[in-house]
């Protein structure tokens, strides 16, 4: 169900919920339902606290959001006290999140040693104005998840992670293009990290002022944001006669609509 109006609704109380910013032009989905199925860990360190009408531990809404997202944040503390927060590619597949990276990577080392981890991934549907300036804030999905990571070493399973990887980016992409060789896959670290301790934030809707501030001056209401996909635009060095595949001419991600 939409989350139910507060009387204070800063941004910053929005990014401190651990929920920071997707961009996307449809109509914000409503906030999941309170009652929905757990199928994971429900633990202490992903416990809804603040803005709890916002959030799920609801599978279907994270495994969503995961989905949609094109870019994860894997945040470590490393050897010496350190926070380390890095961007990366993931992509899911059934109750695992897989990410890759070079294996000189400190990031993917702490991790494959079994160094805990924390993944984040975030969509932002529109920004929304206030008639106050501390009641700003902005309509997003944001999706965290606790654990530890494994590396995955098995041939075959590093191949399909790869593979889930770029299907993630661009479905249809992987028999298109040549497999990785053996050097490749050597330089190449993929981590899995299970969905066992998780949950989803949104916000949707409008403004939420002080009472006696619906009586001002100042507009107020929401500016929708929106990711779109441009024109294909081929490589110079591309062999003549070669013609944009259909699924970069029509790029989607999941949730987008029609």
């Amino acid at each position: 169900m939409a989350a139910q109006p507060r009387r204070r609704d800063a941004a910053p109380s929005d990014a401190s919920d651990g929920a920071p910013a997707h961009t996307s032009a449809r109509p914000a989905p409503a906030a999941p339902a309170r009652a929905a199925p757990v199928s994971h860990t429900v633990s202490d360190r992903v416990r809804l606290r603040r803005r709890r009408e916002r959030g799920s531990h609801e599978r279907s809404t994270i495994d969503a959001i995961l989905d949609e997202a094109l870019i994860a944040h894997l945040g470590i503390v490393d050897e010496t006290g350190q926070p380390i927060v890095t961007p990366t590619l993931h992509a899911r597949r059934g109750d695992v999140v897989y990410c890759h990276g070079s294996t000189a990577s400190r990031t993917l080392r702490a991790l494959a040693s079994g160094g805990p981890v924390c993944l984040t991934v975030s969509l932002i549907d529109g920004l929304v104005l206030a008639r106050s300036a501390m009641h700003h804030s902005a309509n997003y999905r944001s999706a965290m998840l606790f654990g530890r990571a494994t590396a995955v070493c098995e041939p075959a399973e590093k191949m399909a992670a790869l593979e889930a990887i770029v299907e993630h980016i661009v479905p249809g992409r992987w028999r298109d293009v040549r497999a990785p060789t053996e050097k490749e896959m050597k330089a190449t670290s993929v981590l899995a990290i299970p969905i066992d301790e998780a949950s989803a934030k949104i916000r949707t809707g409008h403004p939420v002022d002080d009472e006696e501030d619906y009586s001002l001056g100042a507009w107020a209401g929401i500016i929708p944001l929106s990711t779109a996909a441009g024109a294909p635009e081929p490589d110079p060095r591309l062999r003549p006669g070669v013609p944009a595949p259909a699924y970069a001419g029509a790029y989607r991600r999941p949730g987008w609509g029609s």
